[in-house]
């Protein structure tokens, strides 16, 4: 089973990598799970907002480790990471080889939706988060944010039981909401 999510996770994270600013078709209808991908309720009572057509400019969106930084990173990973990797709009800290295997990748724009995109087609449980931005989506490995039109990603991966991810990554995830 481990052998699986980490073939997975590889394949993942090279379709993240080729695809992160290029077009693409959306996942065929009737990929998502019931109920994923309906606007969360606001909870002031309005209809959240509708994302457009046109995704939000690299230049006008928040730089990844300044939405993720370091200790908020670490905290989620439960151990200390290296200084991130950025590339592009995604900030990646990875954990030392002498310690436990640990790593935190945040996304930021259309690779953030690529992403949730493709866990929507493996048919991965995902699951509303309420509450916390205009869309908000939880996996056990991975939570997805959208206010507006941007995008949000953040994925953990650690050798462990994912159920002991999903705390930290709810608590994690209305941090991030908030810095959107």
């Amino acid at each position: 089973m481990r052998t699986r999510r980490l073939i997975v996770l590889a394949l993942t994270v090279t379709v993240l990598t080729a695809s992160a600013g290029c077009g693409g078709d959306p996942p065929a209808a009737g990929g998502a799970a019931p109920g994923v991908g309906t606007p969360v309720a606001d909870p002031t009572g309005e209809a959240p907002a509708e994302p457009s057509a046109e995704p939000v400019d690299a230049a006008d969106a928040p730089d990844a480790c300044a939405l993720v930084p370091e200790a908020d990173a670490e905290r989620l990973a439960g151990t200390p990471l290296d200084e991130p990797v950025v590339a592009g709009q995604s900030c990646t800290y990875t954990a030392p080889t002498s310690g436990p295997t640990a790593q935190v990748e945040a996304f930021v724009g259309e690779g953030a939706k690529k992403y949730l995109d493709i866990e929507r087609q493996l048919g991965h449980e995902i699951r509303e988060l309420s509450g916390v931005a205009d869309e908000a989506l939880l996996t056990y490995e991975a939570f997805f944010l959208r206010k507006g039109d941007l995008w949000v990603a953040v994925r953990l991966v650690r050798l462990n039981d994912p159920q002991e991810n999903k705390a930290p990554l709810e608590r994690l995830a209305r941090t991030v909401a908030g810095r959107m």
